[in-house]
């Protein structure tokens, strides 16, 4: 075993031994998530789903990048999803600092040269909500007319705020 990760792969070991139920790889209930990697959302407990109810895609600031739309094109044409929530959330690091910030936090901490990587971190973050929703709705690789809602989930309370309304 590696050193660091055995308490995960002792409790993988019991998660392993449990009985579950099959799952497909469709998302049952046909929704895809794009939400944010931070530790404090629980998108399947905060929307009242279950494994296999949906697809998850998560990254820095639930930003939908060219990767996320790539995985979408997947998960609609392939995998069931027939409707698309972008989740972003109060208090995201991201919609704190700007690229530059960034890139020198991470120099004067690690030494690396990041100004090759663009961060996509957000003035507006609402208007940038609005930007990435839009994104999926006029993506030519997604079927015209996609459901698309755009939420912000408050970490303090659990509640998630329509800010920009499914056609």
């Amino acid at each position: 075993m590696s050193i660091g990760f055995d308490d995960l792969l002792s409790a993988n070991r019991e998660y392993a031994a449990r009985p579950r139920a099959p799952l497909a790889g469709r998302a049952a209930r046909g929704l895809a998530v794009v939400t944010c990697m931070d530790s404090r959302i629980e998108p399947l407990q905060m929307l009242g789903l279950s494994p296999g109810d949906a697809k998850i895609l998560r990254n820095a600031g639930a930003r939908v990048t060219d990767d996320v739309l790539r995985t979408l094109v997947l998960a609609v044409h392939l995998l069931g999803v027939d409707r698309v929530m972008v989740v972003a959330h109060t208090d995201c690091r991201m919609a704190t600092v700007t690229d530059e910030q960034v890139h020198a936090s991470i120099g004067e901490q690690s030494g690396i040269d990041t100004r090759s990587l663009q961060f996509a971190t957000m003035a507006d973050q609402l208007a940038s909500l609005a930007h990435d929703v839009q994104r999926v709705r006029s993506w030519p690789y997604l079927p015209s007319g996609l459901p698309v809602l755009g939420c912000r989930y408050d970490v303090a309370t659990g509640a998630l705020e329509v800010a920009v309304p499914a056609q």
